[in-house]
C-alpha cells in the first residue's frame, strides 16, 4: 500500500514538472537602446565679454571719448588721458596724418560704447606711455571694451611689451573680425571718380575755342588755332591742320 502511494506521488510530481515546463513562456532580453550622445554646437564666434575685470581696477567717469582708442576720465577729481591697451584704431585726430578710412567710425563707436559712462579702467604693466597717457584696459560692466572694438572690425590687435597680457585674445578677435568682414575688414566703397569741371572748351582746338554750337567763325575766334579734331566750327577750310591761318 505504502508502495502504491510512493509511486503515485512520484507520477504525480513528474507530471506537474511537464505541465510547468511546457506552460514557461519565454522572455527575450531586451537591451534598452542608449541615448546617443549629441555634442554641443560649437559657437565659432569668441566673446568681448570675458575675462572679467579685476577688483584691482579703479572706477572712472569718462568725460571726453578723444578718438577709438583713447579717452578722458575723471578719477578722484582728476582729469586723465586713457590709451586702450593692445588695440588701434584708425586715425582721426593726428598730427601729422589725414583722417584714415573707418577712423570717424571707430570714433563713434567708441563713444556709444563708453561716452558719459562709468568704467573700470584696469592696468597692465605699464602706468603710461611716452605722452603720459595711462595705459588701460576699459570695461563697462562686464564687457572688455578693448576686445569688443577689435571683435567689430574698429580697431586692430596691436600689442606692445610688456602689455600683452590679452594679446593672443586680440589676435583671435581680429581675425574673427576679417573673417565675418567686420568693420575695418568689410569691402571698402570704390572711390567716386573726381568730376572734373567743364572748361567750355570744343575738343580738337588748340588754343581754346569754345563749344559747339553755336557755329563760330574765325572772326569769332580772332587767332590762328591748331585742329585736330573733327573741327564743327569749320575753321580749317583746307584741311591742314590750321585754322584761321590769315590770322
Amino acid at each position: 500500500m505504502i508502495k502504491k502511494i510512493l509511486l503515485v506521488s512520484l507520477l504525480l510530481f513528474a507530471f506537474t514538472s511537464i505541465a510547468c515546463t511546457g506552460t514557461e513562456t519565454k522572455t527575450s532580453d531586451k537591451t534598452e537602446p542608449q541615448a546617443e550622445e549629441q555634442s554641443e554646437p560649437k559657437d565659432s564666434e569668441p566673446e568681448a565679454e570675458a575675462p572679467k575685470p579685476k577688483a584691482s581696477g579703479t572706477e572712472a567717469k569718462v568725460l571726453e571719448v578723444v578718438d577709438g582708442d583713447t579717452i578722458k576720465v575723471s578719477i578722484n577729481g582728476s582729469t586723465y588721458s586713457v590709451r586702450y591697451i593692445g588695440i588701434d584704431t584708425p586715425e582721426t585726430k593726428h598730427p601729422s596724418k589725414p583722417v584714415e578710412h573707418f577712423g570717424p567710425e571707430a570714433s563713434a563707436y567708441n563713444k556709444k560704447l563708453v561716452g558719459g559712462k562709468t568704467v573700470r579702467v584696469v592696468k597692465d604693466v605699464s602706468n603710461t606711455d611716452k605722452y603720459n597717457r595711462l595705459l588701460r584696459y576699459i570695461y563697462v560692466g562686464d564687457l572688455f571694451v578693448n576686445a569688443k572694438l577689435v571683435k567689430e572690425g574698429y580697431a586692430h590687435a596691436s600689442s606692445y611689451p610688456p602689455d600683452v597680457k590679452y594679446a593672443d585674445k586680440f589676435r583671435e578677435l581680429e581675425r574673427w573680425a576679417k573673417e565675418n568682414n567686420k568693420g575695418l575688414w568689410a569691402e571698402k566703397p570704390a572711390a567716386k571718380a573726381e568730376k572734373k569741371p567743364d572748361s567750355g572748351c570744343e575738343a580738337g582746338y588748340s588754343p581754346c575755342v569754345p563749344k559747339y554750337p553755336p557755329d563760330l567763325n574765325c572772326a569769332d575766334i580772332g587767332q590762328k588755332v591748331e585742329v585736330t579734331g573733327s573741327d564743327p566750327h569749320g575753321l580749317d577750310r583746307d584741311g591742314d591742320g590750321v585754322g584761321c591761318e590769315s590770322y
